[in-house]
């Protein structure tokens, strides 16, 4: 039966999604009706200039980079439940966002330009990476006990040298800024950005889209993984770059979001099963979705910006306590 509902399931998220776009790009300070944004968008029509700079300068590049972000957290976190075979796991238990969130920290804290600031987030991404695995090594093994263990151990050191780092930053500047910053916000967005983010992202998407069929085998047990002919080393150690690519360039150009990577693959896993052929393509569109109304609710129910850790967790934790009462944490959600 769902077989055959997915078509109809994946069209209605496709148009729910473009209709979440449309009433994203008219809500805001400077409000713009749906039939000004159409006639922008398809027919070039210009009745002002504020509606040109309002689009392009703040709120297309916005939505494109929410869009982006919430697409590769969500896949991101439907991998890594499938490897570990936890719905509980999500990016942060490799322990890469709180290194890439350190590095961050670093960079806002000896830098003044931006772009130090990013790398350094991308390269102590990778740097937290490496040691989990690293520490998870075990007599040339990898077992998912340890990969999770020597995350914890990984995230629970950088977070305590970004807690440092805010110990030694300047109250009246730095302080502020790392702070801000490691709560996230897609409030300094570009199209550079955008254009900047995408190779990376999108190629880790769709690396883990190519893994789709090799998440239902990974999800079994080792010894039926092995007998199915799949290398579950380097499906592990595939599915841990691409992701930690995503969770590293998000932290480096939006600071650290929480919850995406958990609460959708529920939410996603409710309607279409645990097949990731087809729970992969709709969390990118359910997860694409959910960023874009978190943002947008950001930056329009107050007049100071609303960092997006708070949104999602206070929208997120109550739906994933639902979903995880009326689920027992199980897979056949």
């Amino acid at each position: 039966m769902r077989q055959k509902k997915f078509p109809v399931v994946m069209a209605v998220a496709t148009c729910l999604l473009l209709l979440l776009v449309l009433v994203a790009l008219c809500i805001g300070r400077y409000s713009i009706s749906a039939a000004e944004v159409l006639r922008y968008l398809f027919l070039g029509i210009e009745e002002n200039s504020m509606l040109k700079t309002v689009m392009w300068s703040v709120r297309i590049p916005r939505i494109l980079m929410a869009l982006l972000v919430g697409a590769g957290l969500s896949v991101s976190g439907v991998s890594l439940q499938a490897m570990f075979g936890n719905p509980l796991v999500n990016a942060h238990i490799l322990g890469v966002s709180y290194s890439a969130g350190f590095g961050a920290a670093l960079g806002i804290l000896l830098f003044s330009r931006f772009a130090y600031v990013e790398i350094l987030a991308l390269l102590f991404g990778f740097v937290g990476m490496a040691l989990t695995y690293f520490l998870s090594q075990k007599k040339g093994n990898t077992g998912t006990l340890m990969l999770v263990l020597s995350g914890v151990v990984v995230g629970a050191v950088f977070e305590a040298l970004t807690s440092f780092i805010k110990y030694v930053a300047d109250p009246e500047e730095k302080l502020p800024a790392i702070t801000y910053w490691l709560m996230g916000s897609l409030s300094g967005s570009s199209m550079t950005d955008v254009f900047r983010a995408l190779p990376m992202v999108g190629i880790a998407i769709f690396v883990l889209w190519l893994l789709r069929w090799r998440l239902n085998v990974i999800s079994l047990s080792e010894d039926e993984a092995a007998s199915l002919g799949i290398n579950l080393k380097w499906t592990r150690i595939l599915i841990i770059l691409a992701t930690t690519v995503i969770a590293a360039s998000t932290v480096a150009l939006c600071g650290v979001i929480s919850f995406v990577g958990l609460a959708v693959p529920h939410l996603t896993r409710m309607v279409v099963g645990n097949d990731h052929k087809k729970l992969l393509p709709l969390s990118i569109l359910t997860g694409a979705g959910y960023m874009v109304i978190i943002d947008t609710a950001a930056r329009s129910i107050t007049a100071a910006e609303i960092p997006l850790s708070i949104l999602t967790a206070l929208i997120g934790a109550p739906i994933f306590a639902t979903m995880l009462r009326r689920t027992g944490g199980a897979w056949n959600a």
